[in-house]
């Protein structure tokens, strides 16, 4: 494998399994200095609306400057955002505005460089020689393991070394990540403009994302699906899986499970991987829908341990395979001048996946039972892929290959 793949794969290992440590750290870590549960809610609240928005805006600069240059200098921006933290805490003393200010300031980190990353993986495959269906499978795979990785390490650092560490070892992780984009060729990274973008004004500029996924159907359909499978399993890993193990006693269950939807991502992303090239991708994508609904419908049962290891195995499995071969297909399908608009525009709406997930099974869970909370989540997907596959883009899928007009 070539240099600009290397680096451009352990760049996003390191920015992921960054991300993923201080996910399950910086929480433990606020409820030691704050005391506080709701001190979480305060920070996430506070810090959501904020990435929403640049993640957003950032679409509009993507398309604009070096890709590979801003993806660096957004993993700097999560480093010293991380890294501010003890400096603080020496300093003046950690308290919740504090982790609100920095959690603003890592938001201007974290979605751009997702956005320019995701941008980047088409040059990056061109110049390395492998098929992106190859390079998407690699990353999804690096993907699970930051996945499987990231808690485990969380948690040692957090028992073992103390705040700190986190603080420091998290920031490294996104400095080396920098340091890995900048061994990608910068050439990689350069957006060639579009004649019409030269004639549209900053608000067409800001919207072009929005305006290529209303007509180019498709896509619509890729982002509806990405964003609706992120909002039901996040309702599942976030409210409806601990609130059972907690009405059973068995509270220990829970992180068994999410190991087992991870391993099943890292299955399913090697099975991809190795073989993606011998089915169409019409037929990935149908076998990924079908699999997901089956392994979601399977969980939802809450039946018996066994029943729910084995359907979160499948769930795993089959949303690295619909996750990779929706990711290629979308990088197919969208010109490369405007992908910074169109992939922002769906990491700005993952950005509210989880919460309102989490909020929507929180109410009927509330009202109702877990299972019937875990029904409801699987109902609203199932009603996705009812959609998805009724819809002219899909069922010609293999036929025609998009792109978006110019924005």
């Amino acid at each position: 494998m070539k240099l600009s793949a290397s680096a451009y794969l352990g760049s996003h290992f390191l920015s992921l399994l960054g991300n993923g440590v201080a996910a399950v750290a910086l929480p433990l870590i606020v409820l030691q200095v704050t005391g506080s549960p709701l001190s979480i809610g305060i920070i996430a609240a506070a810090t959501a609306i904020p990435a929403v928005a640049v993640g957003f805006l950032a679409g509009a600069v993507i398309d604009r400057w070096n890709r590979r240059d801003l993806s660096a200098l957004s993993d700097v921006i999560s480093a010293v955002a991380i890294a501010a933290l003890p400096l603080v805490d020496q300093l003046w003393g950690l308290d919740l505005w504090w982790f609100v200010a920095l959690g603003i300031l890592g938001a201007f980190g974290d979605v751009p460089g997702m956005t320019a990353r995701e941008a980047l993986v088409a040059p990056v495959a061109a110049r390395s020689g492998l098929s992106l269906e190859r390079l998407v499978g690699l990353r999804q795979m690096l993907t699970s393991a930051a996945l499987i990785l990231g808690p485990a390490l969380a948690g040692f650092l957090v028992s073992f070394l103390g705040a700190s560490a986190v603080f420091f070892v998290t920031a490294a992780m996104s400095a080396l990540a920098a340091v890995l984009t900048y061994l990608v060729p910068r050439s990689v990274g350069v957006v060639v403009p579009s004649a019409a973008r030269e004639k549209t004004t900053p608000w067409q500029e800001i919207t072009g994302g929005v305006r290529v996924l209303l007509r180019e159907r498709f896509l619509t359909v890729a982002v509806l699906l990405i964003v609706s499978i992120a909002t039901v399993i996040g309702g599942l890993q976030g409210l409806v899986l601990p609130l059972h193990f907690s009405m059973i006693q068995r509270p220990e269950i829970l992180g068994l499970v999410l190991t087992s939807i991870a391993a099943g991502l890292l299955v399913g992303a090697l099975v991809f991987t190795t073989v993606a090239r011998k089915l169409t991708r019409r037929t990935w994508l149908i076998v990924g829908l079908g699999a997901s609904s089956v392994g979601l419908l399977g969980l939802s049962t809450l039946a018996s341990l066994p029943v729910i290891f084995g359907f979160a195995f499948l769930l795993g499995m089959s949303n690295a395979a619909l996750g990779s071969v929706l990711g290629v297909l979308q990088v197919d399908r969208t010109p490369d001048h405007v992908r910074g608009r169109v992939f922002a525009v769906q990491n700005a709406a993952l950005q509210l996946a989880v919460p309102i997930g989490i909020a929507g099974a929180g109410v009927i869970a509330e009202l109702t039972s877990p299972t019937i909370a875990a029904f409801a989540l699987s109902g609203v997907w199932v009603l996705t892929v009812v959609a998805a596959l009724s819809s002219r883009a899909v069922r010609s899928l293999d036929a025609t290959r998009g792109g978006a007009a110019d924005a």
